[in-house]
């Protein structure tokens, strides 16, 4: 316990023991910078800590996405082809006579030949550099595959976002009628009202619990309202009995806003446990896309503030432009093509072959007399000496339009790349530009929103002071709550929008 205090008070810059001082009167400027500096690294690191979530689950994705590891094998299978360009077998003859033939020189008895043939040159490299191009492409493709998948992992993990707030704004919202539904009774019952008109005033200022870090309390990662609605459903049985005794003549409230307000109650407790079920087909995607297991717990950070720069969009565009994977993938494929053209040529030169032929002979025996008139010629006897012969080939491409067609359809496929490259830069401009109008129109929301909201909830507050105290329209203050219900959740709404078109901008650019 004293080592713990020592090391607080090194921290805090305090100490007791210097002078006799207390903390309060040791505390130096500098020490005021330093226990400052000392909060504020603690609140950037609760920040990138909530920000390091979706990170998290974004590399668990890449790692795990089976679909995802299907591409990235193809695209290690691509990389083989550049290690199957190389020279054609060379060819290997052999012969063996069944009768030798009988030659001046000898006996032949076998023969064997071996021949290497060579394509033009520059026709190896070539291919190799088409095979590399290609390769690339199919490697653009997988990175596409992959913006798509963390595109969708972020667009999940945002509408477990959107659905989570939403239970926290609805049970919030419920907080409210509750506090008007005792305000109500209050009046029926003839009473003072002043500590019901604070709990309302307290309900409708209190911030919802999507400003505070989600947890994982229903054993799936995200903190569930079932508890509070379970609460809410016995408050309001209990206000219900309590009402059962009251009288009816001498109360200046009316027993229908009770009664209508309890209505509100239970339908939105019915709504609440709907928001709970609807978790679980998100949860299960949400997993499904990560790879793992459906019932694998998932945490949801709560906050929705974007930590995007202001000027962003500035140089989006260009970088776009530079990095978007398919249109990376049509200008390796356009190189590939124009390769292709060049192998055509070359297939139209000639190739030529080396070898060596390699004949055994054997010593023929001497046949015949010297002078004989019989008709048998005299055979003196062989040397048998076996023979090599160097060879050479060459082939004749005579046949010169199977290669003008060759190139003239890589040169075909290489103008038709170029027309989609041109028309993916221009929809990739035109869904930019979308995408930059829509998020400057989610940000001129949020801004008349939030002050919607604020301006609404002084007009509630105003309602139900009134209300309580000059027994004012009741059906005012429930359309007013409808209004500031409606206007937090378009709040919400609309926050989650801007981060799923900041989530497409950035598919647009590529990782």
């Amino acid at each position: 316990m004293k080592k713990k205090l020592a090391i607080d008070n090194r921290l805090t810059g305090f100490s007791t023991k210097k002078r006799g001082w207390g903390p309060i009167e040791y505390l130096s400027i500098s020490n005021i910078y330093k226990y400052l500096f000392l909060i504020v690294s603690a609140v950037i690191h609760i920040e990138v800590a909530e920000s390091q979530v979706l990170e998290k689950y974004l590399e668990i994705a890449v790692d795990n996405n089976p679909a995802l590891q299907a591409s990235f094998k193809g695209y290690q299978a691509s990389l083989e082809k550049t290690n199957q360009v190389s020279l054609e077998n060379p060819q290997l003859n052999i012969g063996v006579f069944t009768r030798p033939m009988e030659l001046l020189m000898g006996n032949q008895r076998a023969e064997a030949s071996v021949m290497q043939m060579f394509p033009w040159f520059g026709m190896l490299k070539t291919q190799k550099e088409e095979a590399t191009l290609m390769a690339e492409a199919k490697y653009e493709e997988f990175r596409q595959q992959r913006n798509v998948l963390l595109y969708q992992v972020k667009e999940t993990y945002f509408q477990l976002q959107q659905l989570e707030n939403t239970i926290d704004i609805t049970d919030s919202n419920l907080e409210i009628l509750k506090s008007l539904e005792r305000l109500a009774i209050i009046r029926y019952q003839g009473g003072n009202t002043a500590d019901a008109v604070s709990s309302v005033t307290s309900a409708v200022k209190r911030p919802a619990r999507g400003g505070q870090q989600g947890g994982a309390d229903d054993g799936m990662g995200m903190g569930g309202a079932s508890a509070g609605s379970a609460s809410s459903m016995g408050q309001s049985s209990r206000s219900t009995s309590a009402m059962s005794g009251m009288g009816s003549g001498s109360a200046s409230g009316k027993l229908t806003d009770v009664l209508r307000l309890q209505v509100q109650i239970k339908a939105l407790e019915s709504d609440l446990q709907q928001l709970e079920v609807d978790k679980r087909p998100l949860l299960v995607r949400f997993n499904q896309l990560l790879g793992r297991d459906k019932n694998e717990p998932v945490n949801i950070q709560n906050q929705l503030e974007s930590q995007k720069e202001m000027g962003w969009e500035l140089a989006m565009l260009e970088q776009i432009l530079e990095t978007n994977p398919m249109l990376l993938m049509l200008e390796k494929e356009g190189l590939a093509y124009q390769k292709q053209g060049e192998m055509a040529k070359l297939e139209g030169k000639p190739m030529f072959g080396l070898g060596v032929n390699y004949m055994v002979f054997s010593p023929r025996p001497e046949s015949g007399m010297v002078g004989s008139m019989d008709g048998m010629y005299y055979m003196p006897a062989g040397m048998g000496n076996n023979m090599v012969m160097p060879m050479a080939t060459l082939t004749l491409p005579v046949y010169r339009k199977k290669y003008r067609a060759m190139e003239a359809e890589s040169k075909l496929y290489w103008e038709a790349n170029e027309r989609q490259k041109e028309d993916l830069q221009r929809n990739l401009e035109t869904e930019f530009e979308s995408i930059l109008a829509s998020i400057k129109d989610t940000d001129r929301k949020i801004r008349l929103l939030e002050e919607q909201i604020e301006l609404t909830e002084q007009t509630l507050e105003l309602s139900v002071t009134a209300y309580a105290t000059e027994g004012s329209s009741f059906e005012e203050i429930l359309n007013i709550q409808k209004e500031l219900l409606d206007f937090r959740l378009n709040l919400l709404n609309t926050k989650i929008e801007r981060e799923i078109q900041f989530a497409r901008m950035e598919t647009l650019v590529g990782f």
